[in-house]
């Protein structure tokens, strides 16, 4: 097959795969891909558990090692099968937690500790490193079976310019949907979805080989089995240590490795998709490892002496004329491969940003000050991190030149990932385990683990010189990576694996012993180990602090969004009774708050950035108090004086909010009834004088007609003030009668721009609209719903202080509702002041002024309340902001305002 079509066929799947993720992207963004966070998609997902390793590498393991290979799928199983609720619980905690990584899960338990997190973060990288280059490789050597020319594999022009372009193309393509956006679960249904269809074609590739092998090459199952006992295979002996060891491995792997982690965890929309995985997993296992032992035996049989056994899947078809099969089986390891490392990039890259980058990046701003757009240095910094850690692949495989130690280095992967078994078990079943004694275990696992496994993996005088493996360091023989305190003959991968999580686990238990939690941690430890017992009385973790709810939402805004951000506060302020202000910076709240940013920046550093703004309070001597009792029964019987006090506290703080507002009123009521006397009595004075001056006679005509004019003018002055006081009366009564009928959005507000151009019609005002938004049909009152418009459009006219004014008006529909916000740029309304600004009598001018009787905003909301809507408004946008939101379809008066 030529070179060049193997790469347009590479090109096009990867194109297939492109556009697969978009349009899932672009589906879900609509709201109609529901289907696809299904039971089935989020088993497949998992199958990134078989990478190119396992594709290639199984039938090689087999060929070389007998039935071992099984133990990479038997560990699996039985974690799925058997450890049901300990996935179950990891899940779960996943989801309450809005945990982004398994950085972030162990960070977040031990008292949300960022240290922690570049622990784990950095055994991570140097633990996938060498596993991306062993995917690269995987590539590039099935590219050189179809490259060299009567070759099976071993040779291959310039692997490194077509590991290069691999590691490229990979890295943009998990660029483009890894990072789109700072999702608020940290989930991405595009990637998910393609890796889902990856699942199916590597899966339908090894099946098609093994199907082929059997019935087409051999002469069917029977002729196969007494091929297996002629072969070298039927010569396997058990190990016990060796077939124990690797089964456990395995299972730790699949919930310890950071793309499993991801998928498992991360990507989960329902926890009851767990309950499908269980025995879907398994049973795809069962296919992926079905056909491994027959191509294995066939291989060895048909193909050359020498021939490479990883690459059977891909020769054998080769060698019996099968090239649509073998170019099948080439997608088959291309998506395994393609699947592991965008998965991993990701897992990786969100691990690095969150718990090295932001970290440094807080480090170095000034005490409480969360300037600078943050979204974009998050998604800046994944992308850096992606192509890095891709970097890091292509450069170990560059520097080991696809070298033996590369072949074996899957296994060693998993060792490394695996010390971070104990402290993500002991977090989630041991309240007493401290951050002390996680970082101690991890430090020292991993420590072991270079020293006994992966150092060694490069080989004598490769990185470790020969006569450390001799004599050990300084001559201490029971320092001997491969035989430490003395053991000798065990297997070099068990002897790693043994002595790595003996002292590993002997550290982080001695380390919790000898330490106590701190307050956090304990917060932590309750809300972890009892996490479907707590979910409703979630512990507090912090005190009421000093933080600005105005600069929270600054902060909030430039990590989740403007939208984002304004909702979430709005929602909180509703369920603080205080709808129209922002939210008190409680402790619910500022832990609802943090919760929010950890699914964007991780916990450690969502607590970080709160922990600037809240003076660093953390908590109070009653949450300590609380959570280091013990007994049920006290901490039910804390919580519930705890919730009364609170209600109490709040209660007290509506009536002390109330009592001020109602003196404010009554001080705007007097001045309204002296202003509104003064409207009065001014046109009255003015029509009374100039009608006897015209009823004594005896004038020239043009001062009788100068005279009507006046009387006629101070006449409309005095009914315009009644009609308004009428209206007003009207809609609180609400008999108001409404004259429902379709009116475009659009041309509603271009009458009313029309209409309130009269307010101060010599200023320069410029007016930004989005008018393919406004193209929405409405039924409604037009000219009850122009009225609001006009009111604020001539308000802004009128007040909006800015050298030059501007008003934007952003329209979007939201379900079967219509949001229109009118934002000026002018100084806005002090803070003081928003609280009564739709009161009946409230004018933010000078009282003592002719003018409006300070009414306007007052009808305005009534008459929002008549058409089923409501308008508010909006702090922190840098000028006035109102936003008025109504329904698309109002078929009657709402029975409240009917009422």
């Amino acid at each position: 097959m030529p070179f060049n079509l193997l790469v347009l066929a590479c090109l096009t799947y990867v194109i297939f795969l492109f556009l697969v993720a978009f349009m899932v992207e672009r589906r879900a963004a609509q709201g109609a891909a529901r289907w696809l966070r299904s039971p089935l998609v989020y088993t497949l997902s998992l199958s990134i558990y078989c990478t190119a390793w396992t594709f290639y590498g199984a039938v090689g393991y087999a060929a070389r090692s007998g039935l071992e290979f099984l133990t990479i799928y038997l560990g699996p199983t039985l974690v799925f099968v058997g450890w049901w609720w300990i996935l179950r619980k990891l899940v779960h905690i996943g989801r309450q937690q809005r945990v982004t990584s398994i950085a972030d899960m162990i960070s977040s338990r031990y008292g949300k500790s960022n240290l922690l997190g570049v622990i784990v973060t950095v055994i991570c990288v140097v633990a996938a490193t060498p596993y991306i280059a062993l995917q690269l490789q995987s590539v590039t050597l099935s590219f050189g079976v179809f490259a060299a020319a009567g070759s099976y594999g071993w040779a291959m022009p310039d692997t490194n310019s077509t590991a290069f372009w691999v590691a490229c193309g990979l890295a943009l393509f998990t660029i483009l949907f890894g990072t789109r956006n700072l999702d608020a679960n940290e989930q991405h249904t595009g990637v998910v979805t393609a890796i889902a269809v990856e699942a199916v074609v590597k899966l339908v590739a090894l099946l098609a080989v093994g199907i082929f092998v059997v019935w087409f090459v051999a002469s069917g199952p029977a002729d196969i089995i007494m091929r297996i006992n002629y072969s070298k295979i039927a010569d396997w002996d058990l190990v016990p240590s060796r077939w124990a060891g690797l089964t456990f491995l395995s299972a730790a792997a699949v919930i310890t490795l950071p793309r499993m982690f991801q998928v498992l965890v991360v990507e989960n929309s329902d926890e009851r998709h767990l309950a499908t995985a269980s025995w879907a997993f398994p049973l795809y296992l069962l296919g992926m490892s079905l056909f491994v032992v027959p191509i294995a035996v066939v291989g060895l049989q048909v193909l050359p002496a020498g021939a490479n056994p990883d690459l059977f899947v891909l020769t054998l078809p080769l060698s019996q004329g099968q090239g649509g099969l073998a170019m099948l089986a080439f997608l088959g390891g291309f998506s395994s491969a393609t699947s592991m490392v965008i998965v991993a990039a990701i897992a990786l890259a969100t691990m690095v940003s969150n718990h090295i980058v932001m970290p440094l990046w807080l480090s170095m701003r000034p005490a409480q000050s969360v300037s600078g757009d943050v979204r974009r240095l998050v998604l800046l910094s994944r992308r850096l991190s992606i192509a890095g850690v891709l970097g890091l692949g292509y450069l170990y495989f560059a520097l080991s030149g696809g070298s033996a130690a590369l072949a074996a280095i899957g296994l060693i992967s998993f060792v490394g990932v695996a010390q971070m078994l104990p402290a993500m078990l002991g977090g989630i079943f041991w309240r007493g385990a401290t951050r002390q004694g996680a970082a101690l275990g991890l430090v020292l696992g991993f420590v072991v683990w270079g020293y006994t496994l992966f150092l060694p993996s490069f080989g004598p005088d490769g990185v470790l010189p020969l006569s450390l493996f001799q004599h050990g360091p300084f001559g201490i023989s029971w320092l001997r990576p491969r035989a430490l305190f003395g053991v000798e003959g065990m297997d070099p991968l068990v002897h790693a694996l043994f002595w790595s999580l003996v002292i590993n686990t002997t550290a982080f238990t001695l380390g919790s012993l000898l330490s106590f939690p701190g307050p956090v941690e304990r917060v932590q430890g309750l809300a972890f180990v009892n996490v479907f017992d707590t979910e409703r009385a979630e512990p507090r973790g912090w005190a009421q602090g000093q933080a600005e709810p105005e600069a929270l939402l600054v902060m909030a805004q430039r990590i989740l969004g403007d939208e984002a951000a304004l909702n979430f506060f709005e929602a909180q302020a509703r369920a603080q009774g205080m709808e129209g202000y922002l939210p008190d910076p409680v402790p619910e709240f500022l832990g609802a708050l943090e919760r929010r940013l950890a699914s964007s920046v991780g916990a450690a550093t969502a607590h970080a950035m709160i922990s600037e703004l809240a003076g660093r309070a953390r908590v109070t001597v009653a949450d300590l108090m609380r959570v280091a009792d013990e007994t049920a029964q006290i901490m039910e019987y804390s919580s519930k004086l705890e919730s009364q006090r609170e209600e109490m506290t709040r209660t007290a703080r509506q009536l002390r909010e109330a009592n001020e507002k109602l003196t404010q009123i009554s001080v705007q009521k007097d001045a309204f009834l002296s202003q509104i006397s003064h409207e009065l009595r001014t046109p009255m004075t003015s029509i009374r004088a100039f009608s006897e001056i015209m009823m004594e006679g005896d004038m020239p005509p043009e001062m009788a007609e100068n005279y009507a004019r006046i009387i006629h003018e101070e006449a409309i002055r005095l009914t315009r003030l009644l009609d308004d006081l009428l209206d007003l009366s009207v809609l609180e009564n609400g008999t108001v009668q409404l004259n429902l009928k379709l009116a475009n959005l659009s041309e509603l507000l271009d009458k009313s721009l029309r209409a309130a151009a009269h307010t101060k019609p010599e200023r320069l005002f410029s007016i930004s609209r989005d008018l393919p938004a406004e193209a929405i049909f409405l039924r409604t009152d037009p000219d009850r719903l122009a009225q609001v418009f006009i009111n604020l459009i001539s308000n802004a006219r009128k007040y909006c202080d800015a050298a030059r004014p501007e008003l934007r008006i952003s329209v979007r529909q939201k379900g079967a509702r219509v949001v229109v916000d009118f934002i000026d740029n002018g100084g806005g309304i002090p803070k003081d002041s928003q609280a009564l600004i739709f009161e009946k009598f409230a004018r933010l001018t000078d009282q003592t002024r002719a003018g409006g009787a300070g009414l306007g905003l007052a009808i305005c909301r009534e008459i929002m309340a008549n058409l089923g809507g409501s308008i508010s408004y909006l702090p922190g946008q840098r000028g006035a902001a109102f936003r008025v939101t109504l329904p698309l379809r109002l078929e009657k008066m709402p029975p409240e305002v009917a009422a």
